[in-house]
């Protein structure tokens, strides 16, 4: 049980394991939270987690350049969100369960909003069998980048976040962005299909922890869109993740991406939750 004289503070390194616990409860919604925490995240005094326990009921929110609320219910929602105010003048978004971000949000509003764009309804999607043991065929042109193809999947990567989001990564410099982007080449978690020094296809495992694999940055280049390669593409990330990094994969997407849902679909996954995100 996480010992607090007040019902929220702020998380230090000793305090992970019973986070990771918290987290545990529900891995596919938590993963985020989970990997940040697994990476260092509430190491070196950042306290980037706060943490609420009062009369055995604890939950977690994230509070980083993302909020993410972590098993909060009702009667949490209003002291973390205090903390969260007290602690961060302004984040680039909030993210995680639908039914715990938009009460969040309506307490955040006030400091920190309006919201560029509230995303109400993400389904949240989950397998845990090989697209080929279910009939799907894998891309077999899909695999991890290498460090030396970095140059090449930067400009793909900071493409699908713009036409994602709606601005670029990252504006003069790209030098930080492209340290992110090579931390997951790096570690065999961008995997990208290349024609003629193109990147045609990509898509990153984002986090990994508790058994679960989310999948995030899925992008086909435009000028290869309609030709049906985004579902043997897709199998072919799931059947590498399943095989080589976590028994379950997950990700989330925007309710009116029609043709990513239908994608997703037919590799096999299917609905498990539902996300919501506030973009800043």
């Amino acid at each position: 049980m996480l010992r607090m004289p007040a019902p929220v503070r702020g998380l230090g390194l000793s305090d992970a394991p019973r986070a990771l616990e918290i987290c545990g409860r529900d891995p596919v919604s938590n993963v985020f939270v989970a990997a940040r925490i697994l990476e260092g995240g509430m190491a070196g005094g950042r306290n980037s987690v706060l943490g609420y326990d009062r009369g055995g009921r604890a939950g977690l929110c994230w509070t980083s350049a993302n909020v993410v609320p972590v098993e909060v219910s009702d009667d949490m929602l209003e002291p973390l969100a205090a903390k969260v105010i007290k602690r961060r003048a302004w984040a680039s978004s909030l993210f995680g369960p639908v039914d715990q971000v938009l009460p969040l949000w309506d307490l955040l509003a006030p400091q920190w909003g309006p919201a560029r764009e509230v995303r109400r309804h993400q389904p949240v999607m989950t397998m845990s069998t090989p697209p080929s043991l279910v009939g799907v065929a894998c891309d077999p042109m899909v695999r991890p980048a290498t460090v030396e193809e970095t140059d090449l999947v930067v400009p793909a990567a900071a493409a699908m976040f713009t036409e994602e989001i709606g601005y670029p990564p990252y504006r003069g410099s790209d030098r930080a962005y492209r340290l992110s982007v090579g931390a997951l080449v790096r570690a065999g978690r961008s995997l990208v299909r290349i024609e003629d020094g193109e990147v045609v296809f990509k898509a990153d495992v984002g986090s990994v922890a508790l058994d679960v694999a989310q999948i995030q940055g899925v992008w086909v280049n435009p000028r290869y869109r309609g030709q049906g390669l985004a579902v043997p593409a897709m199998a072919a990330v799931v059947e590498h993740v399943l095989t080589h990094i976590a028994p379950t994969v997950t990700l989330y997407v925007n309710n009116f991406n029609a043709p990513a849902i239908a994608t997703y679909r037919h590799v096999g996954f299917v609905q498990t939750g539902t996300f919501a995100t506030v973009l800043l």
